[in-house]
């Protein structure tokens, strides 16, 4: 029998699991990521760039689940840091292209080994299995939820 006023433990919930290892990875990574002078939100776009090469804002803005107005935020300061360029096309300075300057080209793979490296230092744990298990379970609840917008926080 419960009591009338009994709440089950926060360590009962695997959303506080979850929020609890998602804390301390993203805080980690973000740290690393800021020594070499990103933000995780730029980090993303900049891997998101890597891919598409000449792209326009609103297409990332897509595939990022963001705003246009977040994505233009992010892309002013990736191009006042000299990681990405922006082209008008024509003479209509609405329309733009972004891309990554070879500065931003050559930073991604390091960007991308410390994500690996930090996967590695917080999961490497786990056997090959329960990593696999693991990303299948995120994996499912994502398309399940229908969640499109990337983690950038």
């Amino acid at each position: 029998m419960t009591k009338k006023n009994s709440a089950s433990e926060l360590e009962f919930h695997l959303g506080y699991w979850l929020r609890f290892v998602s804390n301390h990875v993203s805080h980690a990574f973000a740290l690393k990521v800021e020594a070499k002078g990103v933000t995780v939100a730029e980090w993303v776009m900049m891997r998101e760039l890597h891919e598409l090469d000449e792209v326009n804002p609103s297409l990332v803005a897509d595939r990022m689940g963001m705003t246009r107005g977040a994505i233009s935020k992010i892309v002013e300061k990736l191009c006042a840091k000299g990681l990405v360029v922006r082209k008008s096309i024509g003479d209509d300075k609405r329309y733009q292209l972004i891309q990554l300057t070879s500065k931003g080209r050559k930073l991604v793979p390091q960007l991308a080994r410390m994500a690996d490296d930090n996967d590695e230092e917080f999961f490497g744990v786990l056997t090959d299995k329960q990593r696999s298990d693991l990303m299948e379970t995120m994996r499912r609840l994502v398309v399940h939820h229908g969640w499109k917008d990337v983690p950038v926080q």
